[in-house]
């Protein structure tokens, strides 16, 4: 067994504590629908009031509660996982920070104070992105904090918008001229950072971070971010038909290429994260048909298995020489049982199989589509997407965990470690059972009972077997195949988004800054700054110099003159 580290440790029994102690506080507010506002008045200028405000509901301490329970199994898998790093403690701390920003961004519902969870989210995210101190991973990190800026700027113009309500409470907006800008402005800060096309490339690019890193950011908490503040400002962005069908839209564009692109990519960790990228656009796509709490359902579902998901990939990652190349792996259910019975009841519970937790939010959103007055070529994309879900699932499966034996081998030394065990445990029960407990409870909040023909019924059952049927047959396609390498490239690379959002931009931007450079810094700067000003007085001191010199020379020739001419004076009168 490896040494273990006490500081991840410890922190992930505090996370899991502060967990534990929330539950029963949650569910009593879930119970009795209870809602506390805490608000303090920092400032008032004129009609306008700085406050602070702290909101205890059931949405903010179930959020937090996963978010911790996740967050405390993240940690003492990185007990483990991390413990060869040099720098654990720095490691502990800035996903301690990640945690912290984000529980900021679930208890406040004003715009200028979640400014800190929500930056705070940003900033830490760059840190853990180029922790492996890499180029690639500068990149990796630069694309994502750049992506997530244009959200940050766009809750700054929607903040300097609300000054004209005087107050930024989320809970308290109504409808004022300047609606619309509002909407677009808020919309476009959850679309960066829930990965929504066109901001989609972020997100496979962050799996440059460390695994545990990677399953935190990528289930429940900085992807999360932008579903949550739209489920916060639902009441106030439902008002307008053409967001939900403009969101709608976007969501399910973004549910088919994150599908099609995972069917294509070789990169196990890009695979998960591809299918965190078609999960949030269900998420999106549920708000974008007037259901919040069906997303919010979904959101909690989906952060449990994920996380499990990624957890069980780190494993296999680990002691596979740290190779992430699905191709090259092969057998691994022989050689590590536990880690791939728990991989699996993620995959299921991804694929919606029934009983599972994924199921019970999934089908229900997919019941709805088919209920709600809904647009038929939408319909058709959305199970399109969830056959390719069960698609890609199944090719994990046949390439890593069933395939023939690669000649990469599996050092299986961590299947009897302790921490990863009851981190993976912990979470496959939470994904076996959480979406029949959160059904129960969510059944409040849900529309009223609908009653679908048997056929509508069975039409998710049989998209996923479908779906796994595809899976066999796109599998088996040979790589020497020109036209489909064609479209291997433009699916793998994100309908051409992860070129477009990097290259083009980096070389418009890096012209645009040394033209810069060359005509101020090196131009207009030195002739105006330092060095021009220095040269001036320079030549000034020098013509000074020079003048002071000649007349020094013209008053010497000078006195000289006049001392001839008075000698030459007194000679005459003295003759």
């Amino acid at each position: 067994m490896f040494f273990k580290p006490k500081s991840s440790s410890i922190s992930s029994l505090m996370l899991l504590l502060y967990s534990l102690t929330i539950f029963p506080i949650t569910l009593d507010f879930i119970a009795n629908d209870k809602s506390i506002l805490f608000e303090w008045a920092i400032l008032q200028i004129s009609s306008c009031s700085m406050t602070l405000i702290i909101i205890l509901d059931s949405i903010s301490l179930s959020f937090s509660n996963t978010v911790c329970l996740i967050s405390g199994c993240v940690m003492l898998f990185s007990s483990s996982y991390m413990s060869h790093d040099p720098f654990l403690k720095r490691f502990t701390w800035l996903v301690m920070l990640f945690v912290m920003s984000m529980n900021l961004l679930v208890f406040i519902p004003s715009l200028p104070a979640l400014l800190l969870g929500w930056d705070g989210l940003g900033i830490v995210s760059f840190a853990l992105v180029i922790y492996y101190q890499n180029t690639k991973s500068l990149a990796a990190g630069m694309l994502t904090v750049l992506a997530n800026r244009i959200g940050d700027v766009m809750i700054l113009i929607s903040i300097g918008l609300l000054v004209l309500q005087g107050h930024w409470n989320i809970l308290l907006m109504w409808d004022f001229h300047m609606s619309f800008m509002v909407m677009v402005t808020i919309t476009v800060a959850a679309m960066t950072k829930s990965a929504q096309i066109p901001f989609s490339s972020w997100l496979p690019a962050a799996m440059a971070a460390p695994t545990p890193v990677s399953a935190l950011v990528h289930s429940s908490t900085l992807v999360t971010a932008g579903v949550f503040l739209v489920i916060r400002f639902f009441p106030f962005l439902s008002t307008s038909k053409a967001f939900l069908s403009t969101l709608l839209f976007i969501s399910v564009l973004t549910l088919l290429m994150a599908g099609l692109g995972a069917n294509f990519e070789n990169d196990l960790k890009k695979v998960i994260a591809l299918s965190t990228l078609s999960q949030l656009g269900v998420m999106m796509m549920s708000l974008g048909m007037n259901m919040p709490y069906l997303a919010l359902f979904h959101l909690y579902t989906h952060a449990l298995f994920k996380a499990l998901l990624f957890l069980c990939a780190g494993t296999i990652i680990h002691n596979s020489s740290n190779s992430q190349d699905i191709r090259s792996m092969g057998m691994i259910f022989s050689q590590a049982p536990l880690t791939i019975s728990c991989m699996n009841i993620a995959n299921l519970s991804l694929c919606g199989a029934p009983f599972l937790s994924g199921f019970y939010s999934k089908d229900l959103i997919l019941e709805v589509a088919l209920f709600d007055p809904t647009n038929l070529l939408m319909v058709f994309l959305i199970f399109l997407a969830t056959g390719m879900t069960a698609a890609y699932s199944l090719r994990l499966s046949f390439c890593s965990l069933w395939g023939a034996f690669k000649a990469n081998p599996y050092h299986a030394k961590q299947e009897k470690d302790p921490y990863i065990n009851w981190a993976t445990t912990i979470l496959t029960l939470a994904a076996i059972v959480a979406g029949f407990f959160l059904q129960v409870i969510f059944s409040d909040f849900n529309p009223m009972p609908f009653i679908l023909p048997f056929s509508y019924k069975m039409v998710t059952i049989s998209v996923i077997i479908l779906g796994l049927f595809l899976a066999g047959v796109l599998w088996e396609t040979p790589e020497g195949n020109k036209s489909m390498s064609k479209y291997k490239f433009f699916f793998t690379t994100m309908w051409f988004l992860a070129p477009i959002s990097a290259q083009p931009l980096t070389k418009m931007s890096m012209t645009f800054g040394t033209k810069l450079m060359k005509s101020i810094d090196q131009g207009w700067l030195e002739i105006l700054g330092g060095q021009g000003a220095a040269m001036t007085v320079s030549a000034i001191t020098n013509s000074n110099q020079s003048l002071q010199i000649k007349s020094f020379n013209f008053f010497i020739l000078l006195m000289i003159s006049s001392a001839a001419l008075l000698m030459l004076a007194l000679s005459t009168t003295m003759m």
